[in-house]
């Protein structure tokens, strides 16, 4: 940005000639303006890995379109999302009893991880635990072959891959034909999962059991992947910050105070949690849970004086806004007061991304943020035993240890 352009510039990345839109109106134009001028896209390795799309013989559009639609209108909006905050507080609760409470140091990455799939193959598929470790092993395994080198032969990461995504293509349908027999007997005795609300509503008759897989595992792997990240960056930050730590501590207690000690939380717990959410924005602006997204050029595109000729990739990052001091002065502050009153100027702090193609899970992660954060601030303080650990990236930042603490209980 500093060398060509603040609005936008060309390059190339991964074999492609990419456009990179950058800035406040840069987001605005790609995200809202432009979107019957561009289409999703991934670079080939990850494309790969969407053939589950592919197979059903209809344009990847025309799918990504129903699915999201189904997402936002049926099974992600704020008020179906509510009535899972207790269940989210009760899992949590046993996470910490089982994952944290008999250790003294706890790798923060891995722990969060491992909750936030028992909770999405919970609610999502309403699966017990020990199932949703399959669903883990395999996620974990998959993960790992969409950001690698794609060599199909025996032994590699990519084979080993593509062979545990066709095994959680199968799981998923066997899942779904149990779960249609089970509503087809007795539609009283469905659960309250998405996928049995799913089957419940009068228009899943639009989408065949491969298309409601992939609405449910594009569900799930975002909370894989960016939820567990940003819980694990939200912890770096308090225990780095004993002044931030104190004031979330002072907030959680307060809310703990007027319940009962066995009492799970709920909606209302939820909007007593002002500073806690600040505070994870705040992480969020500085380690964004998503490093940006792809899209293709339908046509010749023309922004800020420049036209970015049909077929060209485009490329969106939180970067370009999230630590620009003309946003944010002194960018590298951690400073959650930024998200108080109106908040930072429009299009600049864009975490699930914005417009049609926003992210349908941006309440539940914000929920499951916010439970998780809740339990561990009550029982522990955390003291980070790896000062300068790296950070690396695969669709979302992680701790190249996983961010070992030691705790210290109250």
């Amino acid at each position: 940005m500093k060398k060509y352009s603040d609005e936008v510039f060309a390059t190339s990345l991964i074999g492609q000639n990419m456009a990179v839109i950058c800035g406040a109106a840069g987001n605005k134009f790609l995200l809202c303006t432009a979107n019957d001028f561009v289409s999703p896209w991934l670079p080939a390795v990850q494309s790969r890995f969407s053939n589950w799309v592919v197979s059903l013989g209809k344009s990847r559009k025309d799918v990504h379109t129903k699915i999201h639609g189904f997402h936002q209108a049926v099974i992600m909006s704020p008020e179906a999302l509510k009535q899972y905050i207790p269940i989210m507080d009760s899992l949590t609760r046993q996470h910490l009893q089982t994952d944290w409470d008999p250790f003294q140091v706890v790798k923060v990455y891995p722990a969060s991880q491992k909750l936030t799939l028992i909770l999405a193959c919970k609610l999502v598929l309403g699966l017990d635990p020990d199932r949703a470790q399959r669903f883990s092993d395999s996620f974990a395994v998959a993960q790992q072959g969409f950001f690698s080198l794609p060599i199909n032969l025996p032994g590699t990461t990519y084979n080993r891959a593509v062979k545990e995504v066709e095994k959680l293509k199968q799981e998923f349908l066997k899942i779904i034909l149990e779960r249609k027999k089970m509503v087809l007997e007795n539609r009283e005795k469905a659960g309250s999962d998405i996928l049995s609300r799913t089957l419940l509503d009068e228009n899943v008759h639009l989408l065949s059991d491969l298309e409601i897989a992939l609405c449910l595992v594009s569900l799930m792997i975002p909370s894989f992947e960016s939820t567990s990240s940003s819980i694990t960056f939200v912890l770096k930050h308090l225990s780095e910050l004993p002044h931030i730590y104190d004031m979330v501590y002072k907030e959680h207690m307060e809310i703990a105070k007027s319940k009962d000690p066995e009492e799970l939380l709920n909606w209302e717990d939820i909007k007593k949690m002002k500073y806690s959410w600040n505070v994870i924005c705040e992480a969020m602006r500085l380690t964004p849970p998503a490093i940006g997204s792809y899209r293709v050029a339908k046509t010749d595109i023309h922004f800020a004086g420049i036209t970015i000729p049909k077929g060209w990739k485009v490329l969106w990052s939180p970067f370009t806004t999230n630590k620009n001091p003309k946003y944010f002065p002194e960018p590298e502050n951690f400073d959650p007061t930024r998200f108080e009153g109106d908040g930072p100027t429009p299009c600049t702090f864009i975490p699930f991304s914005t417009g049609p193609r926003m992210c349908p899970g941006k309440e539940y992660s914000r929920f499951l943020i916010l439970v998780y954060m809740y339990n561990v601030v009550r029982k522990f303080k955390l003291q980070k035993l790896i000062p300068d650990e790296k950070v690396l990236y695969r669709g979302a930042p992680y701790p190249a240890s996983g961010l070992p603490m030691s705790l210290q209980p109250h």
